[in-house]
């Protein structure tokens, strides 16, 4: 009579024993079917196998046997396939909504946050790194002229920095980093010498042409205009490609006129204005490589040549059928470092509607640290990706700074301790957090009307960010069933958390407005 009967799939201590601290009795997930209103009508494929982290009591199971046939009032299942939600009676709370996979896949975040102009002001290229899905061939054409392009623009801040006259802000940047002990690049190329001669200016002058013409594109493109392809600048890209590895990649000297350095340090200047992620891009065009189907790091390539790019995506002027597997994103170069080490933050939020939207930011999140030593020189996992599934392989390198934490993961809180002492201790809350929060909403505002709209539905979802060296946060992914198993004791704690606030806010706040929301905040309902 009081609709409290619950059904978890897959191994939620936490959601069980709150649950039934509540009150609430449990009846086991069925190992095969789906689970609807009416038990009866359950058919369908084998279920993964349930598994339990702890032993039920006699009473606990005593009662489980006596609803095994009642309908369960709230449903927690790893994924949304475990349920028939044609059978779901309106009164039947579910964990998922269909559709997620316009934004909480790599294809789909792709694709659909290019929308977010026609829902709002916002620009995606202003917190998430520009990406294509190498399956479609226009997607693939655009990416080969990105990358160009972003040589052509790396060549020139590759000039300015050896002649030790970079433009101001960047200059800045680092000069700030340098008063920290810290360093974009572990280890900078030599100011201009290299093997072989200097190479002639004729290089600079092509990556002028083309960065100038790009700059006068930018300058009459409107929301539904492309940009003129930089293949029609007469430049044999195959040429410049290859001098361009040469200087960035093998140190090779560059012979840079007074003049050129005038028209390189304004045209940065003046492309600053208009690409948003020109700061991050730093001088080796790295890009990041990820297979559509994988989850937890698995398969991730990071490379600095384009033929690299095409021949792991299956092919090398055209898609293959390979290609469709794939998104290639722009890396950020220039990332926040702690101690010279990599990380990036693991940040939940709630969806409780989607007509009208209505999401709920988490106020606690956690940091996950490379096991090595950042360096654009070395482009192994062990230094560039930090999901806790991959660095679990690796052991922390000998010498690493005796503050970095053994577990690699610090809580938000001793992130925060941790900027107080490099004297930003306002970053935090003034750039980061809001940040975070407007890259969510916009996330999710893009793809709206492409998500199923169930009413007694929610959704917990774990969004991993990576902050600029300006402290600007940067959307890499955003991840359905976020892990709940605990891998530090700050993930013991702050899982444990946020499985109680979830229930808080979709249970307890449902019936009472103006009850504890613990540390779930409300940050956008239309």
């Amino acid at each position: 009579q009081e609709k409290k009967i619950f059904m978890v799939q897959g191994p939620y201590p936490v959601i069980r024993r709150l649950l039934r601290a509540r009150g609430w009795v449990e009846r086991k997930f069925p190992g095969t079917g789906r689970a609807g209103s009416r038990p009866e009508q359950w058919h369908g494929r084998q279920q993964e196998q349930l598994q339990e982290e702890e032993e039920d009591g006699a009473e606990q199971g005593e009662a489980s046997r006596l609803v095994h046939d009642q309908v369960p009032y709230f449903i927690w299942t790893n994924h949304r396939s475990a349920v028939d939600c044609r059978l779901l009676r309106k009164d039947q709370v579910l964990n998922h909504y269909a559709g997620v996979g316009a934004f909480a896949t790599k294809e789909g975040l792709c694709l659909n946050l290019r929308n977010l102009p026609w829902f709002d002001q916002a620009d995606p290229n202003a917190f998430f790194p520009r990406c294509y899905w190498l399956g479609a061939a226009e997607e693939w054409k655009d990416f080969i002229e990105d990358f160009s392009l972003t040589a052509a623009r790396s060549l020139l801040r590759t000039a300015l920095e050896r002649a030790g006259d970079m433009p101001v802000q960047m200059e800045q940047t680092l000069k700030s980093r340098e008063e920290q002990g810290e360093s974009h690049i572990s280890h900078p190329m030599p100011p201009t010498a290299g093997p072989g001669p200097p190479l002639p200016l004729q290089l600079v002058e092509q990556a002028l042409q083309v960065c100038e013409q790009h700059l006068g594109s930018l300058g009459h493109q409107d929301i539904d205009g492309d940009l003129p392809s930089p293949w029609r600048t007469g430049t044999d890209w195959h040429r410049f490609l290859c001098d361009y590895y040469r200087v960035v990649h093998e140190g090779a000297g560059l012979v840079l006129s007074g003049e050129q350095r005038e028209r390189c340090q304004a045209l940065l200047q003046h492309l600053a204005e208009h690409l948003p992620q020109l700061g991050m891009e730093g001088t080796h065009n790295v890009w990041i490589l990820k297979p559509g189907a994988k989850s937890r790091g698995r398969g991730i390539v990071c490379t600095a040549r384009l033929q690299e790019v095409l021949q792991v995506a299956g092919g090398c002027t055209a898609p293959s059928a390979r290609a469709g597997e794939w998104v290639v994103q722009k890396y950020v170069e220039r990332p926040l470092l702690i101690f010279g080490t990599k990380f990036d933050i693991r940040q939940w939020f709630l969806v409780t509607d989607w007509n009208p939207l209505t999401i709920w930011f988490y106020r606690e999140s956690y940091l996950r640290f490379c096991s090595q030593p950042f360096s654009l020189h070395h482009l192994d996992l062990a230094r560039h990706l930090c999901n806790v599934s991959i660095q679990k392989r690796f052991r922390p390198v000998w010498g690493q700074h005796p503050q970095l934490p053994l577990d690699r993961i610090w809580s938000c809180q001793q992130f925060q301790a941790y900027l107080a002492q490099v004297g930003q201790a306002g970053v935090w809350h003034q750039v980061m957090v809001p940040g975070m929060k407007a890259a969510v909403v916009g996330a999710l505002r893009s793809v709206q009307d492409l998500v199923g709209s169930r009413k007694g539905s929610f959704e917990l979802y774990g969004a991993d960010f990576l902050f600029g060296e300006d402290c600007q946060p940067w959307l890499l992914e955003i991840n359905i069933s976020p892990t709940m198993a605990p891998s530090s004791a700050v993930t013991r704690r702050l899982c444990a958390s946020v499985q109680r606030d979830t229930l808080r806010v979709v249970l307890d706040h449902r019936d009472n407005p103006t009850c504890s929301t613990g540390a779930f905040e409300l940050i956008y309902k239309e």
